[in-house]
């Protein structure tokens, strides 16, 4: 027998972080009892945002054009990119700090065991832009966990080996933290003091 569509619903509601069965049930009643025109808006948007949504073909960023509004803004320095894992991560950073420098957003980070290599990060794309010349300082802006870390450490490497210098935000960033979770200032002086990255 087919799953009813109240089933299905509940059942899609779970793809989200931190969604599971009884959150997606009360999710799923109140578009069905309160919030029909919610719903069919939310259903709406949704399809528009996964077929024209892509990603940046300079910094990975998402973006609804080939090249994203920061990327292509000439009032960004382009001697400084900053590495981030995710674009909430981009977000955290271009909120809390002053930083007017470009991105390279990773889409995630090294992790052999699932799979996620250089090539999978686009690393191939970043060595092209620190090999061009025009960047001179990498700033690595990884989380703080063991995966981040050595994704940094590979970073670093990267940076050194195309002659630019590799820096990381340092002070008051906890170890296993994630920085979309970081409180603003906390963030904004981690930038503001930045140290050359080992690797």
């Amino acid at each position: 027998m087919s799953e009813g569509l109240l089933q299905q619903l509940i059942g899609a509601l779970r793809v989200l972080p931190g969604v599971g069965a009884k959150s997606a049930q009360r999710m799923a009643y109140h578009l069905l009892e309160r919030d029909r025109e919610g719903a069919a808006r939310l259903a709406h948007t949704l399809t528009e945002a996964v077929e024209r949504i892509g990603h940046c073909v300079l910094c990975r960023d998402f973006s609804e054009t080939e090249t994203c509004a920061t990327c292509a803004s000439p009032s960004r320095d382009r001697s400084q990119v900053c590495v981030v894992e995710t674009p909430a991560d981009r977000l955290a950073i271009e909120q809390a700090t002053g930083y007017r420098g470009l991105y390279f957003v990773l889409q995630g980070r090294l992790s052999p065991l699932d799979g996620i290599g250089p090539r999978q990060l686009g690393l191939d794309r970043l060595g092209a832009r620190l090999a061009a010349g025009e960047v001179r300082e990498l700033i690595i802006a990884t989380n703080p966990t063991v995966e981040g870390e050595a994704t940094a450490h590979y970073l670093a490497q990267m940076a050194r080996a195309s002659q630019v210098r590799p820096s990381r935000p340092a002070q008051g960033l906890p170890l296993g933290g994630e920085l979309e979770y970081i409180d603003r200032g906390t963030l904004a002086h981690a930038f503001g003091s930045r140290s050359e990255a080992a690797g």
